[in-house]
């Protein structure tokens, strides 16, 4: 305790007191200062969380909008359950414009999981030089409509010097149907 008293009677004594005061409010402050720092990472911490959480939710519904876009594109490209019909017609007139006999094409219809939708299955035989067999091919390969060949098997003929080829060929599209309307509506 003497020597403070000591240290107070020289010449810069009085500033002793500030000096501690300022020394206890620079110590404060920075101890404020780093508890607000600390405070403030965990904030930006969060936020940078929850950015990148919304910027995910962002690229989903991006995603989701494109997938929405595409969806419609193909839905209105698909042909209708009710042209089912004159699209085997269409092909067994495409098959005689390229001297293909189709004698007994069968079509049939199988459920798919997706609503509304079903699967259109063209199949039977076919018959013509290769030429024309390869011209009716990328015909309907090439056509406006969603058609595809599922299956190609060429029947072995007893005479291999026949300039015809016979294949079983599975023809097949999706069609869509109207959504089943609610009673009332």
């Amino acid at each position: 305790m003497n020597m403070i008293l000591e240290q107070y009677r020289k010449p810069y004594g009085p500033l002793l007191p500030w000096m501690a005061l300022a020394m206890i409010l620079v110590v404060g402050l920075w101890i404020m200062q780093s508890m607000r720092h600390e405070g403030v990472v965990q904030a930006l911490k969060q936020l940078k969380s929850e950015e990148s959480h919304v910027q995910q939710e962002l690229l989903h519904h991006k995603e989701a909008k494109r997938a929405r876009k595409d969806l419609a594109q193909v839905w209105a490209v698909l042909p209708h359950d009710r042209d089912f019909a004159p699209l085997a017609l269409g092909i067994t007139e495409e098959a005689k414009r390229n001297r293909v006999t189709l004698p007994a094409l069968s079509y049939k219809t199988e459920s798919t999981p997706v609503a509304n939708t079903s699967k259109g299955v063209l199949q039977g035989t076919m018959t013509g030089r290769y030429e024309d067999l390869r011209r009716f091919l990328y015909d309907i390969e090439t056509a406006e409509e969603l058609v595809y060949i599922e299956d190609l098997d060429l029947i072995p003929s007893a005479n291999p010097q026949e300039p015809r080829l016979t294949f079983n060929i599975k023809i097949a599209t999706y069609l869509r149907s109207e959504p089943a309307r609610v009673m009332g509506q």
